[in-house]
């Protein structure tokens, strides 16, 4: 089984499209949304959802009413606000950190896990697909990057499934270092910008921290021909092979609009053929059959 890992130093290079287009093109893949503080590869590949169930990642402090000396004592020690005048637990502002309950003289604090989000198992035409949702203003991203990882090796498993891709979050903190432990490749999406060239310095570096083979695409090349040449050199300074240059072209935008992978939308168009190309050379990386 390969795994290759699609990401990008900031949001909005294209990371998503491109794994989009590159599930439809290898036939029949188990594809995994790793990017679960806003993830949108659904809204490409309509996944049909066979089994959700909830994410319990976080605690949170409940306080047992027959038991509260109303003391203050809870509300005095919390360092974010988390309880009220009236000693009631704010949800949103709780962060599950416990000191509530250490300070309790009464015992009436306790810790409870609550539901951070949501994670799925679905069927795409092109195979299938493990994602999840964390619900707004949730911690523990990283750990919910490795439920859905784990969901995607039992889903090729089970089917016999030989290639796993993975969309990843952007950056270069937890999640991501999540989604990209023990993979065979990392797919690196750069813009060829000065802040994109930075974030493509920090993106190799992680890789190779990790273990992890980088490649490059270099996507929208041509609207800074200067800038895409610096990305260039510095991938061939580096010994970095660059798998793919995509050029731009507004039916990118128009094929996100109506639904569709590029490659399906516009299978003729400069960026689907470039796509396609590259789907052939990370063949040859990844010793696909």
């Amino acid at each position: 089984m390969k795994q290759v890992t699609i990401l990008s130093g900031k949001g909005g290079t294209g990371k998503t499209t491109i794994a989009a287009a590159l599930t439809v093109l290898a036939g029949r893949v188990v594809v995994a949304d790793c990017d679960v503080d806003a993830p949108n590869l659904h809204m490409l590949l309509h996944p049909e959802v066979l089994e959700a169930r909830e994410f319990r990642g976080s605690k949170m402090a409940v306080i047992d009413g027959s038991r509260c000396v109303k003391c203050g004592a809870c509300r005095e020690a919390c360092r974010f606000g988390a309880i009220t005048q009236g000693l009631a637990v704010d949800p949103f502002s709780c962060e599950g950190c416990g000191v509530c309950a250490i300070v309790c003289p009464a015992g009436a604090v306790t810790l409870a896990e609550r539901v951070s989000g949501r994670v799925y198992i679905s069927k795409i035409r092109h195979g299938f697909m493990a994602h999840a949702q964390l619900n707004p203003g949730e911690a523990n991203s990283g750990k919910l990057v490795t439920a859905v990882r784990q969901n995607a090796r039992l889903l090729a498993e089970r089917e016999g499934v030989g290639l796993i891709i993975i969309d990843g979050p952007p950056g270069i903190g937890c999640p991501v270092i999540a989604s990209v432990a023990g993979v065979d490749a990392g797919l690196v999406v750069a813009e060829p910008t000065i802040s994109g060239i930075h974030d493509l310095g920090r993106a190799i570096q992680l890789l190779r921290h990790f273990n992890v083979r980088p490649l490059v695409c270099v996507n929208m090349y041509d609207i800074n021909k200067d800038n895409a040449d610096r990305i260039f050199r510095f991938c061939e300074e580096n010994g970095v092979e660059v798998v793919g240059s995509i050029p731009f072209n507004p039916v990118v935008t128009e094929a996100m609009v109506s639904g569709m992978p590029i490659v399906e939308h516009s299978p003729e168009c400069d960026v689907a053929r470039e796509v396609a190309a590259m789907w052939g050379r990370l063949r040859v990386e990844l010793s696909l059959g």
